[in-house]
Parts: structure tokens; C-alpha cells; sequence
């Protein structure tokens, strides 16, 4: 075996990269990770993890440098100082919005498996059957009982804790022990249940946040700072917990700072043999070979390695055949919900810092209802105080404004909506080659947004939150609905999807191109609808399953 010979390539080493480097490994496949990032070592590299506020020099707010800087990270929470570095550098990697799309990038190793809200739901048989029963899209080539194992098989390693809650619209899986409500979200949870029996569900999150100790991880210390990376390995990460499994095997190399420009196809044998590689810190042009390719850059950058591959036998890339490669952009549309005041709890209080909050499953467009929409929501929030940061108008400067600011303010109740979006096939993605980025390749361009559809279900998000919290006996309930630009979310599918078909599809069953079977594409580009679950856990178990009928394969040389 030659040096740039290995068994397997992953491209990315995100949330699903992370898993198809470590169940190929496992399985024997000598792999290489190629990261177009840098290296982020696990602990060391935390340098902001164990930081207080007042460490910050802006105390971990922005600056108006940043914001000229990150035009578009500056749209939503992610731009702070405690972890800027985590973020793309947007001069660098520029990208083109004929229609606005929030692309919330993170190119270093562990992408971002580092920075994401954990929150871990398994899909149910409804949303698999969705595009089927609507006509929308493309039937999905697989069912909830394909990866019913496989979700099991990713809970029980990647560590998520969670209540059985016994909802068929939110199957049970393998879970730690709950993290525990407060005790306004428990009084809520009571009323919600009084006023809706069991037509609606008020839960706790399940999240990849673990509450005992776990392989080499120790359970969560209830800091909630997970976007700067954990020291714990209390969280879910691919340097938690992919990446040391795969490291243990001695079959992987890990190859940051590779940015991935082409796979190679070989028109001959129908299948690829490598990938190109354009060194980020020297420019220099590498290829590397194997026998299978896993792409799991993430959505978008998944699709454009596709779009700029064998175009000399598709113009538009290989995957491209059905016409779908770039097309189907979704992600959840949220920006929606209400919060309000909830009284006589006063002389309450909670401890640390829980990361996770409740969750209220689907409810809407279910058993034989029939709204103006079709699909449903769910709603994430939680129930907190106030803290030192509350306006105090009956009070200005001194020692009794300091005194006050010790004290929690009031119980506070929230919860905001995430709704899904259908794949559209005019919501898409291409390549502008006439714009660059750093090193010369072509940017992509966004042509997406929400339709008729989410508009209307939007109209119940906002006032179905105002409902559920006045049932519960919040006071001074306040809503909102902001714009529903897609992006926002981080929850980025399609562009590649899976489908029965390779006329209206772009993989098959089993997450291999159909245009070149060794390669499979097993982050969000797959996806061929959105439900409105939190998708993650979906990857793990599809990469898991992917990997597995991968090696299945090249064990009996179909591949």
C-alpha cells in the first residue's frame, strides 16, 4: 500500500464523518480523515472552556469589528468572543445569496459536532412515510424499521440521556438516565397534561449531554458551556467520542487542513478511486486513493464536492444525472413561539447550569386532523430566572441596585417553535465560478426560502405557543414571529437526497451515489425530507448502517 493509499476516505470529520471514521476503522478499513480545517485536540485546545464572563475582555459579547467581520454570523447568537474561532472566517470562504440563506459554518476538525444544540430524536414510521402519503419529493428508500437498530446502536455509544416517554410520534430509545425538570417546568408539565390529557406531551429534552460516566467521559457538570468545547467529554463530540474510538483501532490518519477539491472518478470501472486534495496552508495538490469514499462535509459543501467532480462526463458533477444534485434545500424554519411570566415560585430556586431544556413533540396534522398545512412542529424552551442582566426600573445606581442583582428575578417560561420545510426542487444551491474563495475555487450560490406552506403553519406555531402557555397558567404572555429565514436553524438537508430511483434521486438506500457505488454521502445533503426533529441522531445511525453494508460489500467485491 503506497502512501496515499488507504482502504476508505472520509471526508469531514463532523458529526457523521466522525462516525464513518470510526466504524470503518473498527471494522478494518485502514482510513484516512480528510479536514479542510485545522486540528482542534480534544481538552487542550478547549483554551476558553473553564473562562468566567469577566475573563472576556468584551465579557463575551461582540464588537463592532466582529460584526463588520461576520456579516453573516452576526444575524443570529452564534458571533460572541468566547468561541469566534470555532466559526468560518467569512472573508476567506465567501459564499453567494441571491436569495438570504444563514450559513452557519464551523471548518475545523470535529466541525460542528463541537458547537451544536445536542438535542437527540429518533424519527418515527410517519415521518419516513410523509413523502409517500403527501405526493412531495421523492419516497424515502428506507423505513423507520431500517434504522430502528442502527438509532439504538448510536444512543447506546454516543451517550444520550433521555426519558421513555412512550409517544409513537417520538419513539423511546436507548437512554440515560433524564436530566430533571425545574420546578416551574414540572408544575407547567402538570398543567399542560390537565388541560390536553394526552392529545399534546411536555417532556424533557433528550440530549447527547450524559448524566454518568461513559467510556473515558465523565457525566455533565451542569455548566451549560458547551459551545466552547467540554473538558469533560460530557457532551456528544467527535473528539469526546468518534475520534478516540477510531484512534484506538491504529487504522486511521487524520489529515487536517485538506481541502477536498474533486473525487476522482474512473469512467472505466464506474466507480471512484480518490479524491484531489488542495493543501490550505501551502496550496499544494495531493491526491489520495481508496476504495471507498465517504463524503460527510456537511450539506452544502457535500453537494459542491459532487458539483465539481467528474464533470467531464456530467457537466454539473457527478450525482447529477437525476437533475436533483444541489436541489431540495431544506432546513427547520423557526424564529417563532412566546414566552411569558409564571408566578408564585418565587421562593424557588435551581442549581448549576442544566444544558437541555423541555420539549413538546408534534401534535399537529395527526390522527386524521386536517390543518391548512401539511406536516407539524414541535417546540423547544424551557422554564428559568431572570438574571443579573434584568432591567430594574424603580431602581438606578448603588449598593441597593447591587443588592437587588443578587437576588434571581422572576420565573420565566419559554418555548419556540421548529417547524419542518418541504423539499422544493427550486430550492437549491450551485456553484458561481465567478466568484473565489481564499484559494481560488468557486463559492456557492443560495436560491432558497419558505413557501406557502411553513407561512401558514408559522400562523399556528405562533399562536398555538400563546395557547399551551396561558393553559399552563403563565401570565404576561408575549409572542413573536420573525422572518423564518432558512439557514437559521443549523439544521441544513438535502442537495443529494435518497431515493428508490436514480431518474429522481441522487443516492440510493443505501446512501451510495448511484452514478459511482463506492461513494456515500451520509450527512444532511441525503435527506429527503425534514420531519421537525433535531436530525442528528438520524446521521449517526444512517452513517453507522452505511458503513456497515459498505465493508458487507467490499468484502464480497461488489464495490
Amino acid at each position: 500500500m503506497s502512501a496515499n493509499t488507504y482502504d476508505a476516505i472520509v471526508i469531514g470529520s463532523g458529526i457523521s464523518g466522525g462516525w464513518a471514521a470510526k466504524e470503518l476503522t473498527e471494522k478494518g478499513l485502514k482510513t484516512i480523515m480528510l479536514e479542510r480545517g485545522r486540528n482542534i485536540e480534544h481538552i487542550k485546545d478547549y483554551v476558553n472552556a473553564n473562562k468566567d464572563p469577566w475573563e472576556f475582555p468584551h465579557r463575551g459579547g461582540r464588537t463592532q469589528e466582529m460584526i463588520k467581520d461576520y456579516p453573516v454570523l452576526k444575524r443570529d447568537y452564534p458571533l460572541n468572543e468566547t468561541n469566534l474561532d470555532y466559526w468560518v472566517n467569512e472573508k476567506e470562504s465567501p459564499y453567494v445569496e441571491t436569495k438570504r440563506f444563514d450559513w452557519f459554518r464551523g471548518y475545523h476538525v470535529g466541525g460542528r459536532s463541537l458547537m451544536w444544540g445536542r438535542q437527540s430524536y429518533r424519527w418515527a414510521e410517519l415521518d419516513f412515510e410523509a413523502n409517500a402519503k403527501d405526493g412531495i419529493g421523492v419516497d424515502w428508500p428506507i423505513r423507520y424499521k431500517d434504522l430502528e437498530p442502527w438509532y439504538g446502536y448510536a444512543e447506546k455509544f454516543a451517550g444520550i440521556s433521555g426519558n421513555r416517554d412512550g409517544l409513537s410520534i417520538l419513539p423511546d430509545g436507548e437512554f440515560m438516565p433524564p436530566m430533571d425538570m425545574n420546578v416551574v417546568e414540572k408544575d407547567v408539565a402538570k398543567r399542560f397534561k390537565d388541560f390536553y390529557k394526552d392529545s399534546r406531551n411536555f417532556v424533557i429534552g433528550r440530549t447527547a449531554n450524559i448524566t454518568q460516566p461513559h467510556y473515558a467521559r465523565t457525566n455533565c457538570q451542569y455548566r451549560n458551556k458547551c459551545w466552547l468545547g467540554c473538558p469533560f467529554g460530557a457532551y456528544f463530540s467527535t473528539q469526546s467520542s468518534t475520534l478516540p474510538a477510531a484512534m484506538a483501532t491504529g487504522n486511521l490518519t487524520v489529515r487536517p487542513w485538506s481541502i477536498v477539491t474533486k473525487i476522482l472518478y474512473d469512467k472505466d470501472t464506474k466507480k471512484a478511486k480518490g479524491v484531489e486534495v488542495l493543501d490550505a496552508e501551502t496550496n499544494q495538490t495531493y491526491e489520495f486513493y481508496a476504495k471507498v469514499v465517504f463524503v460527510n462535509a456537511s450539506t452544502f459543501n457535500s453537494a459542491w464536492i459532487l458539483m465539481n467532480s467528474a464533470t467531464d462526463i456530467w457537466p454539473d458533477g457527478l450525482g447529477s444525472s437525476s437533475g436533483e444534485l444541489g436541489h431540495n434545500v431544506m432546513d427547520h424554519h423557526l424564529g417563532v413561539g412566546a414566552f411569558g411570566k409564571v408566578e408564585g415560585f418565587e421562593d424557588k430556586y435551581y442549581f448549576g447550569r442544566r444544558a437541555n431544556g423541555i420539549y413538546i413533540p408534534r401534535y399537529r396534522n395527526l390522527n386524521g386532523e386536517k390543518r391548512d398545512y401539511i406536516r407539524g412542529f414541535g417546540y423547544q424552551g424551557g422554564g428559568s430566572r431572570e438574571g443579573w442582566s434584568r432591567d430594574i426600573a424603580e431602581m438606578s445606581i448603588g449598593g441597593d441596585f447591587k443588592d437587588a442583582l443578587t437576588e434571581p428575578g422572576a420565573w420565566t417560561m419559554h418555548i419556540g417553535g421548529f417547524g419542518e420545510t418541504l423539499p422544493y426542487h427550486d430550492n437549491k444551491i450551485t456553484l458561481d465560478k465567478n466568484v473565489k474563495d481564499k484559494w481560488g475555487l468557486p463559492v456557492l450560490a443560495f436560491d432558497a426560502e419558505i413557501k406557502d406552506n411553513e407561512k401558514k403553519m408559522r400562523i399556528d406555531m405562533e399562536n398555538d405557543a400563546k395557547e399551551m402557555l396561558a393553559a399552563a397558567g403563565v401570565k404576561n404572555i408575549q409572542s413573536y414571529s420573525g422572518n423564518g429565514f432558512l439557514g437559521r436553524g443549523i439544521h441544513e438537508m438535502g442537495t443529494a437526497r435518497m431515493g428508490r430511483d436514480p431518474k429522481t434521486s441522487v443516492l440510493n438506500g443505501w446512501n451510495q451515489v448511484w452514478d459511482a457505488q463506492n461513494v456515500f454521502v451520509t450527512d444532511g445533503a441525503a435527506m429527503a425530507s425534514t420531519a421537525c426533529q433535531n436530525p442528528s441522531l438520524t446521521y449517526m445511525a444512517m452513517t453507522a448502517r452505511a458503513a456497515n453494508h459498505a465493508v458487507e460489500e467490499l468484502k464480497k467485491n461488489n464495490i
